[in-house]
């Protein structure tokens, strides 16, 4: 029996633990690491504060329209290699699902009249791209080439934990041309090689968008390991979406959880968790139940675990040194709109972005993102309808301090302002409306529990690379994290990569 002492309360306790594992939240992150546990025969409990799981990675129903929180286009659904993490997850538990090929990740709609698509064929996207610049044709080639020499790298291996020593030996010895090339890769930037083959300004540019729409920072604060991994993964594995919407991921990896033996309890957000002696040893939650474990992993924000699950006091030195390094990335203005069919013109992609000016690419509502599922998934809307999911970068600072009235009428005018620029790529747009709902970083704070809403951590400067990532482990003995604020950071492959890893150290400590 273990002593406890909870944080609020006045007496001791002696509680033995009831799980092996708690995980905090049911982001993709959190999922995975729950799932590959419970695999491996751990009692796992997971603990969401929604009602259904999958975090930004879930969905929402409304008048026949099933539209997903969060972004569509999805990597990690290959059938070969090591880097199709979601197709491991989900047979890890003996579940599958079905995903429909998408041929075109990007249509990109750009200043100065850059127009052009990433086709999944990689000579087809190449061709197109160099068509644009003629006059950089050996350097596009030379970048794609290199975020290719990467990709094979980590193709290579079974991705997990980078803090387990035994693992580290056993990949180098079976790998060690492939360890030995992510090493350099490490401390290295995705803008500082594009730069040593490209020097056409806009061209710079482009990439700094390619990278931008999924780190959310320009390709010079780009790890390069992630964009060699992006770059190419959409060509290798490519973009698959979910039949049924990407709120299935994370139904059936629930489905898999707990046919493995494993617990999820909704309606459950923990308020603290739970330490004795410097030890992490449970969770509570808001409702005053208390939960204990050998392991607690948490799938919230770096923000809100270190300053909100644990009191400030408890702040290991190391987190303080990461809050120098990283702030918090911008949440989103979502905008989910239901359309009549025919305002869409034939050939129509699934994924658009649209950027009018390049000095606001980074700025408040400057670039727009769109999705477009229903032309993969007609299932997803009514008939002869479509879901048009548009979402641009916002901070909460531009919608705090509003009265309900002027919270109400800046939504308005925001989803205005977006379907008035929607209308250059989609001409009717505003007669074909049939559904509308605005979302906002405080949408994104009440629902998915992040801190302020934000995506995730973006470097303050220019980083080394990964290098300034952390991992699973933190300075709180028996205390993980997963998720987007871990190495590798955003993205639904990059969270799941960080979920293998997690649940790989855990099963090594608990000798599973």
């Amino acid at each position: 029996m273990g002593e406890i002492r909870t944080k609020n309360a006045s007496k001791t306790m002696t509680e033995t633990p009831r799980y092996d594992v708690i995980v905090i939240g049911s982001g993709m992150g959190g999922l995975v690491t729950a799932t590959q546990l419970a695999a491996k025969g751990a009692k796992v409990l997971v603990l969401e504060r929604y009602l259904i799981p999958g975090g930004s990675a879930g969905y929402f129903e409304r008048e026949g329209y099933r539209f997903d929180v969060g972004a569509s286009m999805i990597f990690g659904f290959g059938s070969e290699g090591t880097t199709n993490l979601l197709t491991r997850a989900l047979d890890a538990v003996n579940v599958s699902l079905e995903t429909i090929e998408d041929p075109v990740q990007i249509h990109y709609h750009l200043p100065q009249g850059l127009d052009l698509k990433v086709h999944r064929d990689y000579e087809k996207f190449l061709e197109e791209l160099i068509a644009k610049f003629p006059q950089e044709k050996t350097g596009i080639r030379r970048f794609y080439d290199e975020c290719w020499q990467v990709f094979n790298c980590l193709n290579a291996m079974e991705l997990l934990s980078l803090e387990e020593p035994r693992y580290l030996t056993r990949v180098f010895f079976q790998h060690p041309g492939a360890c030995l090339g992510l090493v350099k890769y490490l401390p290295q930037n995705a803008g500082d090689i594009a730069r040593r083959y490209i020097s056409d300004p806009q061209l710079l540019k482009f990439i700094d968008m390619e990278c931008y729409c999924w780190s959310v920072v320009p390709a010079d604060r780009t790890p390069m390991i992630n964009a060699g991994m992006v770059f190419s993964d959409r060509h290798y594995g490519g973009i698959n979406y979910p039949k049924g919407g990407v709120g299935q991921i994370s139904q059936k990896l629930v489905e898999g959880l707990e046919k493995a033996g494993g617990e999820i309890q909704y309606k459950a957000r923990v308020t603290q968790i739970l330490l004795e002696k410097g030890q992490a040893v449970g969770v509570e939650l808001a409702n005053g139940q208390q939960y204990f474990a050998k392991r607690i992993v948490s799938n919230a924000t770096r923000w809100d675990t270190f300053e909100k699950l644990l009191p400030p006091e408890v702040m290991p030195a190391k987190e303080k040194r990461w809050k120098n390094r990283y702030q918090k990335s911008p949440s989103f203005l979502s905008l989910h709109l239901g359309v009549k069919a025919d305002i869409l013109p034939p050939g129509t992609e699934c994924h658009h972005i649209l950027l009018e000016n390049w000095n606001q690419m980074e700025a408040e509502q400057g670039t727009i993102f769109v999705s477009i599922p229903t032309l993969l998934d007609p299932s997803l809307a009514p008939p002869d309808h479509h879901i048009i999911h548009t979402f641009t970068p916002s901070w909460i600072t531009q919608w705090q301090g509003l009265s309900a009235k002027d919270y109400q009428k800046q939504k308005e005018k925001a989803a205005s302002d977006l379907i008035e620029r929607l209308e250059k790529i989609f001409p009717g747009l505003t007669d074909g409306l049939d559904y509308q709902e605005v979302g906002t970083p405080r949408t994104h704070r009440r629902f998915l529990g992040r801190d302020d809403g934000t995506y995730g951590p973006i470097p303050k400067r220019k980083l080394a690379g990964l290098l300034g990532m952390p991992f699973n482990q933190t300075a709180i003995a028996g205390l993980y994290c997963v998720g987007d604020s871990t190495f590798p950071g955003q993205g639904l492959n990059a969270v799941a990569f960080s979920g293998f890893a997690c649940s790989h150290r855990i099963a090594v400590d608990l000798g599973l």
